[in-house]
């Protein structure tokens, strides 16, 4: 299978101007979310609040939950077993993971199918943005050591890295894939172009936000902001977005630009 490791297939889409130009049109656009999970009832309640539950409301995205155990045989519904190394720790199991797939693939074709695991690439702001340009996607959330690395080669058509640590299941990856993808479709945030100018777009950090009232014990919001003039106002943003990135994040522009 070819598998794209970081899903990161350039797109026009990929920079904050053509987002906005794909979104402009796209006002039916439609996502389907399957997730493969053996703990479907840890991700329900996530599912159902804020933002994700007003883009299901709205029709534009799906999610559906789906236990990797209906898949599985035998009394006790296995899904993990030892690994051949000897190693500490079971192993997800090739065959109720691959049912469970091929199951949802008899239904209908699928742009992806995404694992999340420590040992990929980084996920990152510019993933997210074309993967909310695509309609229907699998994310298989992994538990114990991983998976048979039969499923990673064969059946997984991406794999990504939410950070350099490790949690105990994919539950909690899948639902930040989820919520950052989700969040960017057209009728999800009522003023998308909030989510199209958060951090990252464009390489960059956000700048700093205030709100009323101008001045608290003292602590005064920046003069320019109070202003009106919209020209220089964009302009301290961009300064500021700029400065806060080679501060905080001083490889990000570089990271993005060679990854």
């Amino acid at each position: 299978m070819n598998k794209d490791p970081g899903c990161e297939k350039q797109e026009e889409s990929d920079t904050l101007q053509g987002r906005i130009e794909n979104r402009t049109f796209a006002k039916n656009f439609f996502m389907r979310i399957d997730i493969l999970t053996i703990l479907p009832e840890l991700m329900e309640s996530f599912f159902s609040h804020s933002i994700i539950r007003r883009a299901i409301e709205n029709k534009v995205a799906e999610i559906h939950l789906h236990n990797i155990r209906d898949h599985a045989t035998g009394k006790h519904r296995q899904v993990d077993d030892y690994a051949f190394s000897g190693d500490a720790g079971m192993v997800m199991m090739i065959e109720p993971v691959d049912r469970a797939i091929q199951a949802l693939k008899k239904e209908r074709d699928y742009d992806e199918v995404i694992y999340p695991t420590p040992d990929a690439k980084p996920y990152t702001q510019k993933i997210a943005n074309r993967l909310s340009t695509l309609r229907n996607i699998i994310i298989l959330c992994g538990h114990y050591k991983g998976v048979d690395q039969r499923v990673r080669d064969h059946l997984v058509t991406c794999e990504i890295s939410i950070g350099d640590y490790v949690i105990t299941g994919g539950e909690l990856a899948a639902a930040v894939i989820t919520d950052s993808v989700i969040r960017l479709l057209p009728g999800a945030i009522s003023d998308e172009t909030s989510a199209l100018t958060d951090s990252f777009q464009d390489n960059l950090l956000s700048p700093p936000v205030y709100t009323r009232p101008a001045e608290y014990k003292g602590w005064k919001v920046p003069e320019i902001l109070l202003s009106g003039n919209r020209k220089e106002i964009f302009k301290w943003k961009h300064e500021q977005a700029v400065r806060r990135t080679r501060l905080l994040r001083p490889g990000l522009p570089d990271r993005e630009e060679t990854g």
